[in-house]
């Protein structure tokens, strides 16, 4: 079957719009618990009541289809209500997250055209700031209580509203500026439905599972994980922020079956382990882990798998595709750090500099085709037509290659570092290092100097750690060819990431400038 043909079997049984995905559930079994935040429960009905409600009070305060409103939340119920209820109005919807700064929610704000923003003042003393600050006082939006709504923006126009509306858009989704000044990412209906009808395959997911869903809704990840839960019908426990107790807590009492996160949730639950003094973490009902959102270390890999008796998963995706490219399937594991084959209904290839495919084996730029790739960045055509080219072809800026169907990631275009005419791939002197036991996390940028290219290298090292630069540089000397070993090793605290974990390594290199 061609990628064609999967993609147009998918697609064919799929609702129009996010918030239909719950539909069948209200139907058949409205008294199944839909979503469990740290304050209250709903099911089914009783969701479907809320977001109904909800789209009402949206109406009733000025939001038209077209318009732009952003929520500055955690993941919680209200949340997913507002979001669910903008989709009912064809809204367009910008998650922000709370723990941004005022100079970074404005940029949001200011390029997005937002008509409102919507604070959950309840749940977030950061987005309790927020609203003050923007003179958003807490009011009820229909039966969501403790709602910080800010003045009308009168200015902004409505975009235009599709007469299809899986091509309506759903989501604006500011990427988290790991190169600079955010962009914002138009993803519509069809993108996150296919994307999560496409993972909820690949993870068989079923009404009996219940996903720990901690990875923020502000990205596409956690925006994914709660639409495709409900769309099988399953119960989505929100989380509003990462606590490594609390995770092994719901481990061990909660049911949870689904269990995603970045490397950096996977560290921080063994560490938790370590220092709770616990002889095990109790894994309950778990049945499947998945990583994906930063360079999987096969040393960590292997001590979550020991620890939880299950393997970890790795995946593969972007914000620009919604998120899904590819994973490893359970039933077929890997011990390597690939992040599995290709989703059904994708197609991807990749392309050497010269602009031709490269051969199996062989790395070059990945370049992704399918329903999951995005409308383009909001308000930067220019920035669209560089990112996908006129046969629908998406540029990730990962360097990639094939080993017969499995896709490995091997680093990003701009971050390849040229030492000596040698190309240096960082993730690999990062799994070269993280081999160490006493490296919690490091990241790798080049340091250029007169004609050429130096390898720089910032660690983290565990807590109470004795070890040195020096035994790191020793640790790597046997393990890498001169031209790949660092030229330098840096100890820090902690490496500056985002909210989901995924390292900032520009903020790296501009202090290596500076």
């Amino acid at each position: 079957m061609s990628w064609q043909q999967a993609a147009a079997e998918i697609l064919n049984v799929l609702p129009s719009r996010i918030h239909e995905v719950m539909d069948p559930h209200v139907a058949a079994t409205p008294d199944r618990v839909a979503l469990i935040d740290d304050n209250e429960t709903l099911t089914y009905r009783e969701l479907d009541r809320v977001v109904q409600g909800t789209a009402d009070a949206l109406r009733a305060l000025g939001i038209r289809a077209g318009d732009r409103m952003m929520i500055v939340s955690e993941n919680s119920i209200p949340l997913a209500c507002l979001l669910l209820a903008a989709s009912r109005l064809d809204a367009w919807t910008i998650v922000a997250n709370p723990r941004l700064s005022p100079r970074e929610l404005d940029q949001i704000s200011d390029h997005s055209g937002a008509r409102r923003m919507f604070f959950t003042v309840e749940v977030s003393e950061e987005a309790a700031a927020h609203a003050a600050r923007y003179g958003a006082p807490a009011q009820d939006v229909g039966p969501l209580y403790g709602i910080g709504v800010s003045v009308l923006n009168k200015a902004t126009q409505p975009e235009a509203v599709e007469a299809d509306g899986a091509s309506q858009v759903a989501v604006l989704i500011y990427t988290s500026g790991t190169t600079g000044m955010p962009k914002g990412v138009m993803l519509t209906h069809r993108n996150l439905l296919f994307s999560a009808q496409t993972t909820a395959n690949l993870r068989n997911m079923t009404a009996q599972d219940v996903q720990y869903c901690v990875l923020p809704i502000s990205h596409i990840v956690g925006i994914s994980l709660l639409t495709m839960t409900l769309m099988v019908g399953a119960v989505t426990r929100l989380v509003s922020r990462y606590n490594p107790a609390a995770l092994a807590k719901a481990l061990a009492e909660e049911g949870v079956t689904l269990l995603n996160g970045v490397p950096a949730t996977y560290q921080r639950l063994l560490e938790y382990k370590q220092m709770a003094g616990l002889p095990k973490l109790e894994r309950g009902a778990l049945r499947l882990m998945s990583v994906a959102g930063a360079p999987l270390d096969l040393e960590l890999k292997e001590r979550v798998e020991k620890e939880l008796g299950l393997p970890l998963s790795n995946a593969f995706g972007i914000t620009e595709c919604s998120p899904g490219i590819s994973g490893v399937r359970p039933e077929a594991t890997r011990s390597d750090n690939s992040v599995g084959t290709l989703v059904p209904g994708v197609e991807a290839r990749i392309v050497g500099r010269d602009g031709a495919v490269v051969a199996n084996g062989e790395i070059g730029e990945l370049h992704v085709r399918g329903p999951n790739v995005m409308r383009g960045y909001y308000r930067a055509p220019d920035l669209t037509a560089k990112a996908i080219d006129p046969d629908g072809w998406f540029n990730s800026g990962d360097l990639a290659r094939f080993e017969a169907d499995a896709l490995f990631i091997v680093g990003r275009t701009k971050e390849m570092i040229i030492r000596s005419g040698f190309n240096v791939y960082p993730a690999e002197v990062e799994a070269v290092l993280s081999t160490h036991s006493a490296v919690v996390q490091c990241a790798v940028v080049g340091r250029p100097v007169e004609g050429n290219e130096e390898i720089v290298a910032f660690v983290q090292l565990l807590k109470g750690s004795k070890a040195t630069a020096q035994d790191l540089m020793a640790h790597v000397a046997p393990r890498l060819t001169s031209y790949k070993r660092p030229s330098e090793i840096i100890l820090m605290d902690a490496l500056p990431a985002t909210s989901t974990g995924k390292l900032l390594k520009h903020k790296l290199a501009e202090s290596l400038r500076n």
